[in-house]
């Protein structure tokens, strides 16, 4: 079982375990692996992470670039859902389109193959509650056993999916029936929806691999700020408790079954908000989501993803004023973008070019080419070893958002206490927001228990989820 819970703080955890409010928690790091310093991806927003998690690789690979991005060849924005307002500013119908079917059916690289298409092939018995990555080899077609559902089904819902070979998605896609109902997916029951599902699953002995999610964490921390975990993460662990004991306890569940928990990204407190609109208006012609223009004649698109935000350069001789103007941005820790052969983080009054090569090495063991201002991410060579620790995997990661051919030509990384608004003018100030470099929006929790092989890497990452999976079922 592979349980992902939504934005989960390593200190919280720790915190709420200590605290007794987590007991089935408690009794995984007791008798497995507590990783408090898995490294996410970058921007570290649910959408790329949800796909790193679900395919072992970064966006690069996986190609889904953010929760807002430009898609070039469509010449449009995708929103998957940023706040309810931004999905009213670019259509609630062509971002439900975008989520439920486009994210998995197309914007998601085919040759990227998710957990469940592997062990589907293996003929694994494979299921999953709702979940962003669904994408499987089975054919699911609309559930309609609600009122809800059948109205979802007669405006947006109308086309079956391919996914595991039991799938549960916000009550839209039921393999079957289970009792379990989640009024189609809104925060605060998801996760008992989740809990109700894999209780039934286990009960029915349904499965061979499940992806237990578990989202509301996010959101009670995005309203309450990372500190309010402790309340949240309690409701995640009572879920996971009602499978172990549909499985007949603890110790018969985990004589049973390897677990991993994992989160996608952790979150910090927003203090005050950065408009991208309005820095840009007047010095660049901007593409907006309700623009009937030609394509053709915008210059820029500006995607913002919460800590994190993304610049597309339409027309590429503006692409250097474009850095420029976003260099001198208040709120703006890092500009990250490519320079021929090179990318350039600048940052702190300085620069910093690097490029994969044989020069120094990260701590996952990738090569680079350095040269510049170190402390542009307060960075320091011990013999050849790159090392950051308010910045990890910096270099890897920046430089793979950057190879994705669905990202922006420019990348922000929000300075400590910022968020960028969003195109619907939504913010979290006062709670909990991720996205950005740092540590505190990136450091993850790993936690493994029962899974086949060793434990040894000098930095984890979300990325790693995928092999060990595949390696505790003898894959490939």
């Amino acid at each position: 079982m592979l349980a992902v819970i939504d934005g989960a703080t390593p200190a919280m955890v720790a915190r709420t375990v200590a605290a007794g409010r987590a007991p089935t928690l408690a009794a995984l790091i007791e008798r497995g692996t507590f990783i408090s310093d898995a490294v996410s991806v970058f921007p570290s927003v649910t959408p790329v992470c949800a796909a790193s998690i679900a395919t072992g690789y970064a966006q690069d690979r996986h190609h889904i670039p953010g929760m807002n991005w430009y898609h070039r060849d469509e010449r449009r924005y995708v929103e998957y859902g940023s706040s309810f307002r931004a999905s009213l500013r670019f259509g609630l119908a062509r971002q439900l389109t975008d989520l439920i079917y486009n994210m998995n059916g197309e914007h998601l690289a085919a040759e990227a193959l998710t957990l469940f298409e592997q062990l589907d092939d293996a003929e694994l018995r494979t299921a999953g509650t709702t979940y962003l990555m669904y994408r499987g080899r089975y054919p699911h077609e609309p559930a309609r056993e609600t009122l809800l559902t059948r109205i979802a089904a007669r405006s947006v819902v109308r086309r079956p999916v391919l996914g595991p070979r039991e799938l549960f998605y916000a009550d839209i896609f039921a393999s079957r029936a289970t009792g379990c109902y989640g009024t189609l997916g809104l925060p605060g029951v998801r996760d008992r929806h989740a809990g109700c599902v894999g209780a039934y699953l286990v009960n029915h002995d349904l499965f061979d691999f499940l992806l237990l999610s578990l989202p509301d964490n996010d959101n009670h921390s995005h309203r309450n700020g990372p500190e309010g975990q402790i309340d949240s993460l309690p409701e995640a662990d009572r879920q996971l408790a009602m499978l172990f004991t549909a499985g007949g306890g603890t110790d018969r569940f985990l004589a049973d079954h390897a677990v991993i928990v994992v989160a996608d990204h952790a979150h910090t407190l927003v203090e005050r908000s950065i408009s991208l609109v309005s820095h840009f208006t007047g010095h660049f012609d901007i593409r907006l989501p309700t623009d009937l223009r030609p394509p053709g004649e915008a210059e820029i698109a500006l995607c913002p993803n919460s800590r994190a935000a993304m610049i597309y350069a339409l027309e590429p001789r503006i692409l250097a004023a474009t850095i420029d103007r976003a260099r001198c941005l208040d709120g703006v820790e890092h500009v990250i973008w490519r320079d021929g052969a090179d990318a350039v983080i600048a940052g702190n009054g300085g620069e910093l070019r690097f490029a994969p090569g044989a020069g120094a090495r990260d701590p996952r063991g990738r090569g680079w080419d350095v040269h510049g201002d170190l402390g542009v991410l307060d960075a320091r060579l011990d013999g050849s070893v790159f090392h950051s620790e308010l910045y990890p995997d910096a270099l890897g990661r920046a430089w793979d958002a950057l190879g994705c051919p669905t990202s922006g030509d420019v990348l922000l990384s929000a300075a400590g206490g910022c968020e960028f608004t969003d195109w619907g003018g939504a913010s979290h100030i006062g709670g909990g927001s991720h996205g950005s470099l740092a540590a505190g929006d990136s450091l993850v929790p790993l936690i493994c228990c029962g899974v086949a092989g060793g434990l040894e890497r000098d930095q984890w990452s979300i990325k790693d989820v995928t092999p060990l999976v595949a390696r505790h079922f003898a894959l490939g």
